[in-house]
Formats: C-alpha cells, sequence, structure tokens
C-alpha cells in the first residue's frame, strides 16, 4: 500500500445535512486506484492507495459522519438526534496534512459508527461500516514494517480490531438480511450471501458457509464469476474442515 496519496486526491465539496455546513473532504481521483485482486471477503486490493481511507465523509463543524454512500440522507429524527447526541461533545480532528494516516482514517470511521448508533441507523448500514472497518485495520496491519521497534504488539493489537470489526459485520449483515430488503449497500441479495458465507468461515461458522455457498453454487440465478467465486471459497471451507477434524 505504499505510495504518495497526495496526488491521487482532491477536495471534494459537500453540504452537511444536519448542519449546512460547507466542507471539502479528500477524495481519490477518478482512475487513480488500479484494482489488483479481491479477496475471499471481497475487500478490494489497489495498487499505490487504500481508498478506504478516504471513504467516510465527517463534517469538520458538528460532527456528523458516514461513509460517503450513506452521507446525504438524513431523516429529521436522525438529525435532531445527531444534533443533540453527537454535535455537543464533537472536537473536530486536528489538521489532517494533505492525506490520511491509517490512525486517522480509523478514528473517522470511529465517528462514523457513533453517528450511526446515535441515528439508528439500519443494520445493514452498521454492517457495511464494520466491514470497511475491519478491511481498514486489515490494510493498515499489512503496511507496517516487520522491522519497526514494538512491530509485533502493533500488529496483534490492529489484527484483534479487525476481528472485532468483522465479527459485528457478520452478526449485523446477519440481522440486515432477517430485516431489511434487497438490494442492500449496494449489493443483491447473491452478493450479501457470498459475503456472509466468506464471514462464516472467517469466525467458523463452517456449517452456515457451506450451506450459503451450496446454495450459491446451485443457483439458477447466480451469475458465473459469482458462482465461480463461490466453488473457490467451498475448496477453502472444504480444506479448513478437515484441517479442523470436521466432516464435510
Amino acid at each position: 500500500m505504499a505510495g504518495n496519496d497526495a496526488e491521487k486526491l482532491f477536495d471534494k465539496k459537500y453540504t452537511c445535512p444536519i448542519c449546512e455546513n460547507e466542507f471539502t473532504a479528500k477524495t481519490v481521483k477518478s482512475g487513480k486506484a488500479r484494482l489488483l485482486k479481491t479477496e475471499m471477503d471481497l475487500r478490494n486490493i489497489y495498487e499505490g492507495i487504500e481508498p478506504l481511507k478516504y471513504d467516510v465523509i465527517l463534517c469538520p463543524k458538528c460532527g456528523y459522519a458516514a461513509l460517503s454512500r450513506f452521507f446525504p440522507t438524513v431523516t429529521s429524527v436522525q438529525e435532531k438526534y445527531i444534533s443533540e447526541k453527537i454535535t455537543p461533545n464533537f472536537k473536530a480532528p486536528e489538521d489532517e496534512g494533505p492525506e490520511y494516516t491509517f490512525e486517522q482514517a480509523i478514528n473517522r470511521y470511529k465517528i462514523a459508527f457513533a453517528n450511526a448508533v446515535v441515528k439508528v441507523a439500519k443494520a445493514s448500514e452498521g454492517a457495511y461500516l464494520s466491514l470497511k472497518t475491519g478491511w481498514l485495520c486489515r490494510s493498515y496491519k499489512e503496511s507496517l514494517d516487520a522491522e519497526a521497534e514494538g512491530y509485533r504488539e502493533k500488529y496483534d493489537h490492529i489484527e484483534k480490531m479487525e476481528k472485532d470489526y468483522l465479527k459485528r459485520a457478520y452478526e449485523l449483515f446477519i440481522k440486515a438480511v432477517q430485516t431489511e430488503d434487497f438490494p442492500m449497500c449496494g449489493m443483491d441479495e447473491n452478493t450479501v450471501d457470498y459475503l456472509l458465507a466468506a464471514l462464516a468461515m472467517e469466525f467458523e461458522d463452517y456449517y452456515d458457509a457451506s450451506k450459503l455457498l451450496s446454495k450459491l453454487i446451485t443457483s439458477q440465478t447466480v451469475g458465473h464469476r459469482l458462482k465461480d467465486k463461490a466453488r473457490d471459497a467451498k475448496e477453502v471451507l472444504a480444506a479448513r474442515m478437515k484441517a479442523a477434524g470436521i466432516e464435510n
């Protein structure tokens, strides 16, 4: 993930839907993030920059924050909650410089999650935010210098954060599937089922993962690309279950 983020960014203008403050937030320029690969749990890996660092929009005046997908849309009730419970306690981050560090980006995600809780966001919004925070922690972990002092302690701490956020994402996506309609965070039902299977594997819910993957593989409505990913995941699942002494 090493690279100079600043030259790949621009300041995009936003108007806060809570306090109507006009401000700018750092945004990745179109075409500057080249996709290298996608991991099993759908985390995208890009060359030279981590776009996840720039996906939370934060109003520096009132403290309202959300993923860019959700930022413009708040109800009058949510506006009231944020004005009463977020704004009075909010302290804007100090000058964040020409690009965000991983620590700064994770802090922005934490502020967004506090907002999601206060505004009683849908489970899917909390799930997607938690998923992206977990991915961001993984990216941070991978960026660490293994020769630096305190590397192992820092690595282990960030890895625990990653697992905690992904676990929260898993639990909230399960709740979302039970209570919300599709599409969900831009994903159709098949994509969410695949993502749930990948997260289930992460937390050793092997039978749930197997059931979801089998459903995708045998479905007539699943596209070839997702079906191939499900087959690949099924092979990984079989190896993990065998290693754990569990019958598939």
